[in-house]
């Protein structure tokens, strides 16, 4: 399978024989990144704010999942987990929903824009995590130093750091260095996106991947 970042927190994830996703589209006037034209099977949207939940970027007719709750499509096995102010009842933009996709066998975790580091109980609840996409950035979600604390709780065999500052973005948020400094790394080289043959082929020790946003 293949992953792609093309900024903020939106990713695609495509499988030969498997249904399409992309998780959190965004209003390129909100976070100035290149505009999104992309097709999808299932969309995903972790909150409900401009930069995580602009429908209008995908050009077909998606399946979309935005809360809560255990999904199956196109033999893509998606678990979704409220995180943030999970008593609301009023507000949806503040709440977060993270989700899980299994291709499978091979488990990846969108946290969106998660604001705290989850229990132990929930960590166990998620399950066996492969490739874990984490928000850095800060300001309404996780700084550097909480990201590396659910690193090392999640201990996954890849982590694909997203929400960060870029060259493009208009949003106020912390630079990708101070992730990598956390995480004991000087400097990596970006990719233009992560390929998995078999889960058996991931590090069996955490790496961190870091992605080079796509022109859609």
């Amino acid at each position: 399978m293949e992953i792609i970042w093309f900024g903020h927190s939106c990713f695609s994830f495509s499988e030969r024989g498997f249904a399409t996703v992309v998780t959190d589209p965004y209003d390129s006037n909100a976070t100035g990144h290149t505009p999104l034209q992309l097709n999808a099977d299932i969309v995903t949207i972790s909150h409900n704010k401009p930069g995580h939940n602009f429908i209008q970027a995908i050009k077909n007719t998606p399946f979309v999942i935005s809360g809560p709750g255990e999904y199956e499509v196109g033999g893509v096995f998606v678990n979704g987990m409220q995180t943030n102010n999970k008593d609301m009842t009023t507000d949806l933009t503040e709440r977060n929903t993270l989700y899980v996709f299994d291709y499978e066998g091979i488990n990846i975790i969108h946290l969106g824009g998660i604001d705290r580091v989850p229990s132990q109980s929930e960590i166990e609840e998620l399950g066996t995590v492969n490739v874990a996409l984490v928000p850095i950035g800060g300001n309404s979600t996780l700084n550097a130093v909480k990201a590396a604390e659910i690193v090392n709780l999640l201990t996954p065999n890849i982590v694909i750091p997203m929400h960060y500052m870029t060259e493009n973005s208009l949003i106020k948020l912390d630079p990708l260095n101070r992730f990598l400094n956390e995480m004991g790394l000087s400097n990596t080289e970006g990719l233009n996106s992560f390929k998995i043959t078999t889960a058996r082929n991931l590090p069996e020790e955490t790496q961190v991947v870091v992605l080079v946003p796509q022109n859609s």
